[in-house]
């Protein structure tokens, strides 16, 4: 039987009670963040070393690869370590830094940016370095992370201070506001409405934006000659597109769900799709399909190379030149 949630800590769901299963979730999680956290920072590397990449759609794709890697190492590796110890337990403080640092409102704006930044690309080239120039883009930059971390401190603040006196069993495998608010003993619709306002207010406009974006690129694409082009904006498009619809599909699934239905496993794979999918793909999608960013890897991989056998034959000649001076000198 559960603790009351008047102590410090909560319990994190399992994913299952038998411990062949739990070992197969750790193994499985744990290569899904290490092929994640490496995609991610291969693409902050390569886009920073790369004097080639310094533009807004890379510097926009950096930012992102940044949020992606801090998420999923907020919520990732605690899980796989439950998994792996046979343990449930999360304190408040830790449960409440999950909630304020996983910020999926601020992923959501990036990816509206990119849009845009795709938009005036390639519907307004000629306006482009003025519509996205380097000012605009830090300032965008700033204005998303500060307003994201308004946004989720206030809802931070909002959640955890209402009384939790029933059962601490979160039924997620990360500490997420839905979930809490299903373990509350008072009333929870003033917090249920500002979700649904503020997901709805942020997230309907982050999607009709992005919708506009992309129609208006799609309208221009399809006025190309047929050939390789129109394929080439068409299979960098259509991707982004379904990365963006499963985030959000399964986002709003989740976080619009009344905290009076119960929690179901229909839930825990929702939230799976957008905590976990988006950051492993993302660099899949926006970069290492990309022939200038796999142009740049293989450049930086190539300089990394030369320099080490650079390095080695400096130290053979060394070697050599040590062992041959005795026999020199005498």
């Amino acid at each position: 039987m559960p603790n009351s949630t008047s102590g410090t800590e909560f319990l994190l769901m399992e994913f299952s009670e038998v411990r062949s299963l739990q070992l197969l979730h750790a193994v499985t999680f744990s290569l899904i963040y290490v092929a994640t956290l490496g995609g991610n920072v291969l693409i902050v590397t390569v886009t920073t070393l790369e004097r080639g990449l310094h533009t807004p759609m890379y510097f926009f794709l950096r930012n992102l690869s940044v949020v992606d890697a801090c998420c999923i190492s907020i919520v990732v590796p605690k899980s796989c370590l439950n998994s792996l110890l046979g343990i449930r337990a999360i304190s408040k403080a830790g449960c409440a830094a999950q909630v304020s640092l996983v910020v999926f409102y601020v992923e959501l704006l990036f990816l509206t940016i990119m849009a845009h930044d795709r938009y005036v690309a390639i519907c307004r080239p000629l306006r482009y370095p003025v519509i996205m120039s380097a000012r605009v883009c830090s300032h965008t930059t700033l204005a998303s992370l500060l307003s994201g971390l308004v946004y989720t401190a206030a809802h931070t603040i909002n959640t955890f201070r209402l009384p939790f006196c029933g059962s601490n069993l979160i039924q997620q495998f990360f500490c997420d506001i839905p979930s809490l608010l299903r373990l509350s003993c008072s009333d929870t619709s003033g917090n249920e409405v500002s979700i649904v306002v503020s997901g709805l207010g942020v997230g309907g406009c982050c999607f009709l934006l992005i919708v506009r974006s992309y129609v208006h690129i799609f309208s221009t694409v399809l006025k190309f000659p047929k050939g390789a082009d129109r394929r080439k904006a068409f299979s960098t498009c259509v991707p982004h597109i379904l990365v963006v619809a499963v985030f959000l599909s399964s986002g709003f699934s989740v976080y619009l769900k009344p905290s009076t239905q119960p929690a179901t496993l229909q839930d825990l794979v929702l939230s799976v799709l957008y905590s976990v999918i988006p950051p492993l793909f993302n660099p899949i999608i926006y970069s290492l399909r990309n022939e200038q960013v796999k142009c740049a890897i293989r450049k930086l991989v190539a300089r990394m190379v030369y320099q080490d056998t650079d390095w080695g034959l400096g130290r053979l000649s060394l070697v050599g030149l040590l062992w041959a001076t005795p026999s020199a000198t005498h």
